[in-house]
């Protein structure tokens, strides 16, 4: 198993990934040294920091984004890859958000569902951001039960003219989309899609360059300076700014005292095989992103070139995995038989910021500081919504910030000491769960 086929020149720097073999073009953004003065200083070069730059910059400010390690080194260049209407914690969302939006409420999250699709494809499209973006995606069903959820998601989706992107399969529907017997059923999706995220990222990243933006990498922030005059300070410069972003979701630790114990990571194990050659027709001719509808579950789709990308079986402890090739190979031959026996040639882990309650977090440090983070799993296309969210914030327009940032969040003490351990027990529990559902 080959963890380390030939990579990107600057490999070294990133996870050993497909995506990091795969760069369209890698980055070489400055260190950050003397002072500078910008409209908003943004913490964190992933997709809420960019996102939320594009955002600005498209707008008409002067920003800066100072990233840790390198744009896109986190989850946001690492994950699955899927652009999906799922939004993790939407039932609390429901819930909370009746008392800001009342009958709206319903509407106002359908709108959201899809907000991040039309972003990026957008984006995509007016920068020239080349990233495999693709339309088309099955969740699928393990049990009837599983069915009958997509069942009420499907009629939801034709009660508000949707019903052109999305067909309800059987399992024979299934079989003639995918190469296995695994699934029940299926809803597939047509208006859904997949990306190579590294790429799209590093491509956002390009364009807030091409808007103005100033970007450093390899610049740890050290110190956010509040009051009339704030600034994001590093070891070897400053950046002065009307306004400060925090994005840097789980990897920072940063203003401990009011964020600590509100979000945790969970590590997700993910592979590339082999190029598969005839064999990706065989097993996934529609070329469909695809996960499935356990609580722990399984994602997949192939890549540009022909590869089965993987990942599944997150770790709520917090704690890296051993080999994951070895923990998802099993997995992968569960699903297609045909595969038994592929060569793994890349293995990475990706840490998810997770939130207790699912719902993003969204608030105000002080004044002119602002913090943007938690998208439990789901953070391609909810970053970008974010990331909008954040930017008419931030120029004035509060409608959709309020809305987020009036919702009440769990805040675990001892921070990750304790709170990954609760994680981990409450996803035992709702894996308990599953069995009975």
């Amino acid at each position: 198993m080959n963890a380390a086929l030939p990579l990107h020149a600057a490999a070294a720097e990133r996870s050993p990934s497909y995506y990091t073999a795969t760069i369209a073009h890698e980055t070489d953004y400055p260190t950050l040294e003397g002072e500078h003065h910008v409209d908003v200083a943004i913490i964190g070069g992933g997709f809420t920091g960019i996102a939320s730059a594009v955002e600005l910059a498209e707008r008409g400010l002067k920003v800066a984004i100072v990233e840790t390690n390198k744009i896109g080194w986190g989850a946001s260049g690492r994950n699955g890859g899927q652009i999906t209407g799922s939004l993790s914690g939407d039932t609390a969302m429901r819930k909370q958000m009746r008392a800001t939006l009342g009958d709206d409420v319903d509407d106002f999250i359908w709108r959201l569902r899809w907000r991040g699709h039309e972003i990026i494809e957008s984006r995509v499209q007016r920068y020239g951001i080349a990233c495999d973006l693709k339309h088309g995606h099955l969740h699928a069903a393990m049990k009837p039960s599983h069915l009958r959820e997509l069942e009420a998601s499907y009629e939801e989706a034709q009660r508000r003219g949707m019903g052109d992107s999305v067909e309800l399969l059987d399992r024979d529907g299934v079989r003639a989309h995918l190469e296995t017997d695994l699934y029940s059923g299926a809803l597939k999706n047509t208006r859904n899609m997949h990306v190579h995220p590294l790429n799209l990222c590093i491509g956002e990243a390009r364009a807030a360059e091409s808007l103005g933006a100033l970007i450093f990498e390899h610049s740890q922030v050290l110190d956010i300076v509040h009051g009339a005059k704030p600034a994001v300070v590093t070891s070897r410069g400053r950046i002065n700014a009307r306004q400060i972003l925090l994005a840097g979701d789980v990897y920072h630790k940063l203003e401990r005292k009011q964020l600590d114990g509100k979000i945790f990571p969970a590590m997700g194990g993910i592979v590339a095989t082999e190029p598969l050659g005839e064999r990706a027709k065989q097993i996934n001719p529609h070329d469909l992103a695809v996960y499935d509808c356990r609580f722990v579950l399984d994602y997949y789709r192939m890549t540009a070139d022909g590869r089965l990308l993987f990942g599944g079986g997150a770790n709520y402890s917090g704690q890296m995995s051993r080999d994951v090739g070895q923990e998802l190979l099993p997995y992968i031959e569960r699903t297609f038989p045909r595969l038994n026996g592929v060569r793994i040639d890349y293995q990475w882990t990706c840490a998810m910021g997770i939130v207790v309650n699912r719902i993003p977090q969204l608030g105000k440090l002080s004044d002119n500081v602002w913090y943007c983070q938690g998208y439990s799993g789901h953070g391609v296309a909810t970053s970008h919504i974010m990331g909008e969210i954040m930017a008419e914030a931030i120029t004035g327009t509060l409608a959709h910030f309020d809305t987020f940032a009036a919702c009440r969040h769990i805040r675990v003490p001892m921070g990750d000491v304790i709170g990954n351990p609760l994680l981990a027990a409450g996803m035992w529990y709702y894996q308990m769960l599953e069995r009975l559902r």
